[in-house]
């Protein structure tokens, strides 16, 4: 037999995992986003500097998203 981690639920738990998702949610459509801009600047036809430039905006997307999902992932450690 599995023993629960937290065999009682309260109100607190439950909003605590409705906020989370919906943190997480928003997180995860920040990604979806980037990788849907990245497809569509592969579909451009421009010069090596734009490409190098538009490199670079979804390396700092990335690294704005990461940061923001660490932020989450402290915010609900505790």
């Amino acid at each position: 037999m599995i023993a629960e981690v937290h065999p009682f639920k309260t109100v607190f738990d439950e909003e605590w995992d409705y906020e989370w998702a919906a943190d997480w949610n928003k997180v995860s459509a920040i990604f979806t986003t980037i990788d849907d801009l990245e497809r569509q600047f592969g579909a451009l036809d421009v010069s090596v500097l734009r490409e190098l430039t538009q490199r670079k905006l979804i390396l700092d997307l990335q690294k704005y998203a990461y940061s923001l999902s660490k932020v989450i992932v402290d915010k609900y450690q505790d």
